[in-house]
């Protein structure tokens, strides 16, 4: 939960800043039906806020960045709804070739690309290929992601290199679990951000997430600020992290 200390800095510490942080971007639908308009614009204005606040992180320096984009359980929504947003993610993949990658960002996809189209999975290798070489923040786009489906994909893994004879089971542990999720080679992300109020990790970075902070706020994302995020910030710098020791 959040909790609000009342002398908190109110300041940024540039040289405190979390290594990763995730992103559970909440509130799109919201967002569009107080204003009377369709869920699709409210993911339109979803996907420009993710810009502003990409291109913030990798700015202060912030090597990764996952935000949530599409679940595995978001094929559940309406026909219409899931067809928008695959196209606005299309679109943004593509954009993104053009304009973050001029940022410096590298751009990957994590999650299972079973139930993705060719179109998809093309642009996806062809986004993932053109940013590669940057030096800037990683930026995880998680789609059709779903933290248990991970956490399976890597067991299955492991029990095949078992079957080959590529390791023992002693050899099994939580290490070789975290080289065989998407974010292999990654850290864990420090912080978790949701929006909408919502205050539940909805399958996201389950594995990841287990020394996370987390913060909850009421802003829905398309409105989430740059001031918001250094305000997030602030917030983490003021908790003491203990790894569960004293």
């Amino acid at each position: 939960m959040l909790f609000k200390k009342k002398n908190r800095k109110s300041e940024l510490d540039m040289s405190r800043l979390p290594t990763h942080i995730g992103v559970i971007m909440d509130g799109n639908g919201r967002w569009a039906k107080k204003r009377g308009l369709p869920r699709s614009a409210g993911h339109q204005a979803g996907a420009d806020t993710l810009k502003k606040i990409v291109t913030e992180c990798n700015k202060m320096g912030i090597k990764y960045i996952t935000v949530y984009a599409f679940s595995t359980e978001n094929w559940k929504r309406p026909k219409e709804e899931v067809d928008f947003l695959m196209n606005l993610l299309m679109s943004y993949l593509k954009d993104a070739e053009r304009t973050l990658a001029g940022e410096n960002v590298v751009i990957r996809a994590i999650g299972s690309r079973r139930e993705l189209s060719e179109e998809m999975c093309r642009q996806i290798e062809k986004t993932e290929n053109f940013t590669k070489n940057n030096t800037g923040i990683v930026m995880n786009i998680a789609l059709n992601y779903g933290g248990r489906e991970e956490i399976v994909h890597a067991v299955k893994d492991i029990f095949k290199k078992l079957e080959d004879g590529e390791c023992n089971i002693g050899d099994v542990d939580a290490d070789m679990i975290s080289d065989n999720l998407y974010t292999k080679g990654q850290p864990d992300p420090d912080f978790i951000i949701r929006t909408s109020n919502e205050q539940r990790l909805s399958n996201f970075m389950m594995w990841q997430a287990s020394y996370s902070e987390f913060y909850f706020t009421e802003r829905l994302w398309p409105d989430f600020s740059v001031k918001d995020l250094h305000d997030a910030i602030i917030e983490y710098q003021s908790r003491d992290r203990r790894y569960g020791g004293v």
